[in-house]
């Protein structure tokens, strides 16, 4: 019989993939499919559930062609996005809400304004905003008819998208989630490991609705035969930025991974004990493994990737995202630019909900390569803000970071970052972290690896880059990135 093979979906924002993976983490097969977003109005991001599990299916069909000895599934998704459905038909009451939609601001804001923010920080490791699941529930109850009767009655299904891939996978037979997931939404007590009374009653959600949350690695049922053509275990899940920091073996306390993709997501592992944030960062659940939880840190930057697209896209500077680089290294330097790329709010550590992009220091000289540098150095300076405001929690130092994601095939975002950080940046091997991980995680369930130890043999790096700047100029081009966050912000 040929080495067992492990599939894994990596369901996100932008596209839906599947990749089967062989037990030494090669690629065996991949497909992959552009996901749509829809913006009814300023602010809404939407995408069609059936679009996501109808991607994902063909997806997986196609990664499984002609495969044999599958040991199991794991799903990995794009977090916080919402979903609900009717438990009867399988059929969504509304599209599904993504993480990066702003509708609920003013909820938030609401909440805040009447001192609710300490109790949900102190329970979830979360703040306010619109960015959780939580607001999004309580909009699509409040906004659809007969929604907050239904669920009520217990007719209607939650999930974030890994839920409802598992719900159809399955064909309806298990509605679940992993607590990585679950520590999303803003209901969820990450120190109780349970559904919290009291954030339901803030939000006004039934505890009916809620998916049952499981460890990350656990029988999570299997897929049906109408799906996939056959019966295969599904025995992990994780949101895909913690199954990318597993897929970066981040195991021991201080360790820090940063995905660059869509948004820019930064987590380092603080251990066993939950600790709040006092920097306005997330604490979150990193994984749960046989009832034990190890907790993260965690900075999310809204808008990494997606200001290459806008500049490509929207302003046309260049034609593929690929040229950016070159672009940016045609000038000495940024020319006093900076563009804070808040298209969707500010989140860590500043979490403005209604912060807008801005470009700063335009003069008749400026280009379009200083616009397109000032850009990719935005990356480096977010995660710099992020990894200070972690130091700062966490009295953790990093000597390294990894990172991963499309940005990483930038040279010139690669080697800034790490002049920027002050520390060497190491790229992975297997670009695939967040598949990867999630695979491992499945491994684990079907006896394929034996622990954790075996992953952190697997990882290996590819590329590395140490700092060379100069610590003057470090501060210097620091000091005006917080200038230009600062004007935006009204400071």
């Amino acid at each position: 019989m040929s080495e067992p093979t492990i599939l894994a979906i990596d369901q996100g924002t932008t596209s839906s993939r599947a990749i089967l993976f062989s037990k030494h983490g090669d690629v065996i097969a991949a497909k992959q499919k552009e996901l749509k977003l829809y913006h009814p109005h300023k602010g809404w991001v939407e995408q069609k559930p059936d679009d996501i599990w109808q991607d994902t299916l063909w997806a997986c069909r196609g990664a499984l062609e002609g495969a044999d000895n599958v040991a199991s599934v794991g799903i990995a998704n794009q977090r916080e996005t919402t979903i609900i459905w009717n438990r009867t038909t399988g059929k969504p009451i509304y599209n599904a809400i993504v993480w990066q939609d702003r509708r609920t601001a003013d909820f938030c804001q609401k909440l805040k304004d009447a001192g609710h923010e300490a109790m949900v920080h102190t329970r979830t490791g979360l703040l306010l905003d619109p960015y959780f699941s939580a607001s999004k529930i309580h909009w699509i109850l409040d906004n659809i008819e007969g929604a907050r009767e239904q669920a009520q009655a217990g007719e209607l299904a939650f999930g974030t998208v890994d839920s409802w891939l598992l719900w159809n996978l399955t064909e309806g037979a298990v509605h679940a989630t992993d607590a990585t997931n679950a520590s999303r939404t803003m209901l969820f007590n990450i120190g109780t490991q349970s559904w919290d009374e009291k954030l339901l009653a803030l939000f006004d959600i039934p505890e009916a609705l809620l998916p049952v949350v499981k460890d990350n690695v656990s029988d999570f049922g299997c897929t049906s035969k109408n799906t996939l053509g056959r019966q295969i275990p599904i025995g992990g899940m994780a949101g895909d930025q913690q199954a990318a920091l597993i897929g970066q073996a981040c195991f021991e306390d201080g360790m820090v991974k940063s995905t660059y993709g869509t948004g820019c997501f930064t987590l380092m592992n603080i251990g066993d004990t939950f600790r709040e944030s006092k920097s306005r960062l997330l604490t979150t659940i990193a994984y749960r493994l046989n009832g034990k939880v190890t907790y993260a840190v965690e900075g999310s930057i809204f808008v990494a990737g997606a200001a290459v697209q806008w500049l490509r896209d929207g302003l046309g500077l260049f034609e593929d995202a690929a040229q950016s680089e070159a672009l940016a290294m045609s000038v000495e330097n940024n020319n006093g630019v900076y563009f804070v790329p808040a298209f969707t709010g500010l989140g860590a550590p500043h979490w403005d909900p209604h912060a807008r992009a801005s470009i700063t220091g335009l003069t008749r000289d400026s280009t379009a390569a200083h616009i397109t540098r000032a850009a990719l150095e935005a990356q480096a300076y977010q995660t710099l803000d992020l990894i200070e405001a972690m130091q700062a929690d966490s009295h953790h130092d990093p000597e390294i970071v990894r990172a991963d994601g499309g940005l990483m095939n930038n040279g010139f975002v690669c080697q800034f970052l790490a002049d920027m950080l002050g520390k060497p940046v190491e790229i992975p091997k297997s670009t695939e972290t967040t598949a990867i991980g999630v695979a491992y995680l499945a491994g684990l369930q079907a006896g394929v690896y034996e622990g954790l130890d075996d992953i952190e043999k697997a990882w290996q790096c590819e590329r590395r880059y140490d700092p060379t700047m100069d610590s003057a100029i470090r501060k210097e081009l620091h000091s005006d990135w917080k200038a230009a966050v600062g004007r935006l912000l009204g400071a």
